[in-house]
Parts: C-alpha cells; sequence; structure tokens
C-alpha cells in the first residue's frame, strides 16, 4: 500500500510539472499563446477538487519520503538513487518561494499576481535571481520526477524498447521548457521599455506589508523542509548508537567476509555499507528480484517474507531459503550468497530461480536396478549387453519423463530419477508411483520383443522414498550436472535393495504412499529400521510395480491444480514424454 501511495501520489505531481513545463515551451511560439494556455491549466488545477488531490499527493509523497529516510539503515547509495533522493528533498525548499508567491499571495493576501506575463517580468526584469532560482526548482523537480519514473518502469519488460525515446522525452520537455521561458522573457523585456506597462505590472504587486509577510512564509516553509530532514538524519543517528549499543547483528558472505550491522539494517544495505557488489536494478524497492541471495541461518533469525515479497519470489518459483536481499532484514547471524552478479540487468531478475544454484527441498526419489544382469551378461559379446542395456535404459527414462520425472544418472545397470523438482512433494510422490507402474508395464513389453535376444526375462527391483535433499549441480567440467544429495536418497536406494530382501519387484515407503493418496492397505507393510536413523520406517511390498492402483478422477484433478501434471499411468504404452 505504501508503495502504491508513493507512486499515485508522485504521479500527479508529475502530470502537474509536465503540464506547466509544456505550458513555458509554448513560449517558443509567443508569450500569448503562452498566456492562452496557462488559462487552460490553471482551470484544471484551481478546481477544488483538483486542487485537494494535487495538495494531498504532496503531503503524502513528502510524507513517505520522510518515511522511506527513516527506513533506510545506510545512505550508500548508487549515484542515480542518491541524486533521487537528494534532488526529492530539494524541491518543496527550492519551490517554496514560487508558491507562497502565487498561490498563497493570491488565495490568502487577495492579490491578483497569476498572470504569465507578469510572473516573467518579475524573473526577468525586477528579480532576475528568483528568475534564475525558478528554472533551477523546475529542473530539480523534473530531473527527481525522471529519475523516479525510471526506477519504476525499468524492472517492466517492455521498458528496454522505449527506454531511448524516453531518454528523449525526458531531455527534451526541460530544454524546451527553459527555452520557452526565455523566449518570453525577452517579450517582456521588450514590453517593460514602455512606462505604462511597467506602470500596470508594478500596480499589481503586493503592498509592502503583504510583501514582508510572503517573504516571512516563504522562508519559514523553507526551513521547516529543510528542518524535517535534518530532524530525520539526526534520529537516524540517534537510532543507530542506541542499537549498536544493544548488539549488532552478522552477516556472512561467500568469500568469508563478514559484515556486523544494526538490527534492522537489510542485507542489501549490509552489502552497500561493506563496499560489497551488489545487484539492485529497482533500488531496494522489491520489485526487480536481482538482489536475490540464497540465505542459511537459524529460523528465529529471519522474519518470513511480507506480501510484496512473497509476490516477487513466487513470481521467480523461489524456494524458502531464497529472499529478496533489500526486503530481508535479519535479527541473528545469517549467510548470505548472491545469487546474481552485481552487473544484473531487468531481465535477469525476471528469470526464474535456477535449480541448479542449490536449493533444499522435498521430493521423491526413485532407484532402480536389473535383478541378476552380471549373470545374464556372461558369455554375451560386449555389443549384446550394450544394445540391451540401451533399450532397458531408453524405455525407463520414457517411463520416468512420461510421468513427469527427471533422469537424474544411470548407474551400471540401475538407473535414479526425480519427482517434484518443479512441483511440490505431494505431486512428486504422485508422479513417482505414476513412473513405477510405467516401468513395470513396460518392461513387460521389452521383455516380449526381446525374447530372441535373452535367455530368461528381465526383472527389476524399484525403490521410493520422499523427503527433504539437497538439489543443484553437481559435478566438475562437462561432468557437472543436477543431482539430490540427502538421507532420503540413501533411504530409496536402501529400499530398492530390499526387493532382493523380500523377493518383489516393488518398495515403498508408506510416507510417499500417504503423501501421494493412494490406498495400498491390500499390499503387505513392514518396519524397518534405516541404518543411522532411531526410528523405524514403515514400507509396503508389491511383487510388481504394475499392480498400483490407477489414481481416481478426484485426485488426478487435485495434482493438476497443485502441480500441473498428467495422469500418466492411464496413458497408453509409447505415449511420448509431454504429451
Amino acid at each position: 500500500m505504501i508503495g502504491q501511495l508513493r507512486l499515485f501520489s508522485g504521479l500527479v505531481m508529475l502530470a502537474y510539472v509536465t503540464m506547466h513545463l509544456l505550458n513555458h515551451a509554448v513560449g517558443l511560439v509567443s508569450l500569448n499563446a503562452a498566456e492562452d494556455v496557462l488559462w487552460y491549466v490553471f482551470r484544471i488545477w484551481s478546481n477544488r477538487l483538483v486542487q485537494t488531490l494535487l495538495y494531498g499527493s504532496f503531503l503524502i509523497h513528502y510524507a513517505l519520503a520522510l518515511w522511506a529516510l527513516w527506513q533506510r539503515r545506510s545512505l550508500r547509495l548508487r549515484g542515480a538513487e542518491l541524486a533521487q533522493l537528494v534532488l526529492g528533498f530539494a524541491i518543496p525548499i527550492l519551490l517554496a518561494r514560487h508558491v507562497v508567491g502565487t498561490r498563497i499571495s493570491d488565495n490568502f493576501f487577495h492579490t491578483d499576481v497569476g498572470y504569465y506575463n507578469f510572473l516573467l517580468w518579475i524573473y526577468f526584469v525586477r528579480l532576475p535571481g528568483e528568475g534564475y532560482w525558478q528554472m533551477l526548482a523546475l529542473i530539480v523537480a523534473w530531473g527527481h520526477a525522471m529519475l523516479g519514473l525510471h526506477f519504476w518502469l525499468r524492472v517492466k519488460p517492455w521498458y528496454s524498447r522505449l527506454q531511448s525515446a524516453a531518454l528523449v522525452f525526458a531531455v527534451l520537455v526541460p530544454v524546451l521548457s527553459l527555452l520557452g521561458m526565455i523566449e518570453a522573457g525577452r517579450e517582456v523585456v521588450a514590453l517593460s521599455a514602455d512606462p505604462n506597462w511597467t506602470r500596470e505590472a508594478l500596480a499589481r504587486l503586493p503592498s509592502p506589508e503583504a510583501q514582508r509577510a510572503l517573504a516571512r512564509i516563504a522562508k519559514a516553509l523553507s526551513w521547516f523542509f529543510a528542518g524535517t530532514v535534518a530532524a530525520m538524519l539526526l534520529a537516524r543517528a540517534v537510532r543507530r548508537l542506541w542499537r549498536r549499543r544493544h548488539g549488532l547483528v552478522r552477516i556472512g558472505y561467500p568469500d568469508g567476509r563478514v559484515v556486523e550491522v544494526t538490527p534492522g539494517t537489510t542485507v542489501l544495505e549490509a552489502s552497500r555499507l561493506a563496499g560489497i557488489p551488489h545487484a539492485s536494478v529497482c533500488g531496494g524497492r522489491g520489485r526487480c528480484s536481482t538482489c536475490r541471495v540464497r540465505v542459511r541461518g537459524e529460523a528465529r533469525s529471519i522474519d518470513p517474507p511480507g506480501q510484496d515479497e512473497s509476490r516477487v519470489l513466487n513470481r521467480i518459483g523461489a524456494t524458502p531459503n531464497i529472499r529478496l536481499a533489500c526486503q530481508l532484514r535479519p535479527r541473528g547471524t545469517v549467510e548470505v550468497t548472491p545469487l546474481l552478479p552485481p552487473f544484473a540487468a531487468a531481465a535477469d531478475g525476471r528469470r526464474r530461480v535456477d535449480v541448479a544454484q542449490g536449493s533444499e527441498r522435498e521430493i521423491a526419489i526413485l532407484f532402480a536396478d536389473i535383478r541378476g544382469f552380471t549373470a545374464m551378461s556372461e558369455g554375451r559379446l560386449p555389443y549384446d549387453v550394450v544394445f540391451v542395456l540401451n533399450r532397458y535404459f531408453a524405455t525407463m527414462g520414457r517411463a520416468i519423463e512420461a510421468a513427469g520425472g527427471r533422469v537424474d544418472k544411470f548407474l551400471g545397470d540401475g538407473v535414479m530419477a526425480l519427482f517434484g523438482i518443479d512441483s511440490s512433494a505431494q505431486a512428486g510422490c504422485w508422479e513417482a508411483l505414476a513412473a513405477a507402474r510405467l516401468m513395470s508395464e513396460r518392461l513387460g513389453e521389452l521383455n516380449r520383443s526381446l525374447q530372441g535376444e535373452l535367455d530368461r526375462p528381465l526383472r527389476i527391483g524399484i525403490g521410493i522414498h520422499c523427503g527433504p535433499v539437497i538439489v543443484g549441480e553437481m559435478g566438475y567440467g562437462s561432468a557437472a550436472a543436477i543431482t539430490a544429495i540427502g538421507d532420503a536418497v540413501n533411504t530409496a536406494s536402501r529400499l530398492e535393495d530390499l526387493t532382493k530382501t523380500y523377493g518383489c519387484e516393488f518398495v515403498v515407503s508408506e510416507e510417499t504412499v500417504s503423501r501421494a493418496g493412494l490406498d495400498l492397505s491390500g499390499f503387505p507393510q513392514y518396519e524397518i529400521e534405516i541404518r543411522g536413523k532411531r526410528e523405524m520406517l514403515a514400507i509396503r511390498t508389491l511383487n510388481r510395480a504394475a499392480d498400483l492402483p490407477v489414481a481416481g478422477a478426484t485426485p488426478i484433478r487435485q495434482h493438476r491444480a497443485a502441480a500441473k501434471t498428467l495422469d500418466v499411468a492411464a496413458l497408453p504404452a509409447g505415449t511420448p514424454p509431454g504429451s
């Protein structure tokens, strides 16, 4: 809500500034043309409703700017961000005299100084210093607005195509405005050579008492706006000293550096305080996700993401250990790893989180192995062994991919597959069971096609378990690949080995079956002890994985909604992946 209010109030004031700058630019045509345009502009912004909107927008925008200054724990900003901050707080100080000399003078002192040629006479003839001051105020206001507009739009996918044209517009408007103002001012200087015209202009000036009162009001407003900024900076310094007395937060980085900051400091601010390069296209407003980091630390040290941060994290498919550095304010010791290079662009922030970067996930793991293949291959030519293995691997690989899984690796005559990496643990369990069913069915088809090549049919053992693992790209050089490590992987391998003990084709943990939403109460259940764990593990055994029941209509709809998977168990044999 705060971000939306800042944006809306800023756009209202941008509309006001833009119309006035374009009004000045009309001075390139003539003084009378600029005067005519001002008549329409004045009618728009003197409307009570529009006036309330304008003044309200200013108050809201300024108050939120002070709040944003208070929220920042570091003022070590990039050049453009610091420029926007300084220009923004300079605007009311620079414009105070102009607003007091026009709006307040007319509304409260009943003067009539709003005519364009009269104002130009003040700026170019009577008080040229005021003219330079007003020109500076226009450039500062426009510069602040354009920087803010740029920071808002640069995370939009289409902005890069229009950025060159936008830059031309941003430069051309103030240039034309200043030229129009100067050209119209030259006409006024020529008119002021006429004593009658000058006498009429002098008659419009407020009385000396009113001028002194207006000067005091303008001075008071300037000091007020400067004072509020100074008071905020002083309050920040006091807060910093008080928090340093109550302990510091340690933030570790991949290169071994540790930054100590006061509680409430964001990770992005910590990086900038320590001079550590850190990407942030949107300037720390939580819009672009280029500052994303992987976080390690105790749960009590990290608050859950807020609504705005969660929306961005969901958009990039982030896992729970990935956060936005500009929004994360750790309360205890944490370790962070930036996931994008310091020179990342807005387009990089729109990319979804790459699983190869490493993350902790709950997935289902499947191991399968050919029974007695070593004895079967004895006495065969190497060509025959490779031929049979390749046919087997192709058949099993297609079954796994058709079920939505990822073939992790082939281990001799075995295979390891992962399910649920891109969805959820529940969907992964369901997909793994569907894959086991398909593998068993298609093994029968493979055996029939290899009758002339084999003395006896191929038999396999399949084990499936689910649990938390670390998924990422591991290895070296061309041997690097995405894989998973963890206790759940070891347990799944152990279950595959237990198919020999129980003389069956399929062993699956009860937890996997429960998460998949299938009923296997009609199959034998056992409790086994897993090496290194105290708790017993409940398992189900099936003589053939093809005997797994097909999921009903309701579970299918649930999994489609949750993970966009298919009821591949019901697909005919030979259906290609992705069909």
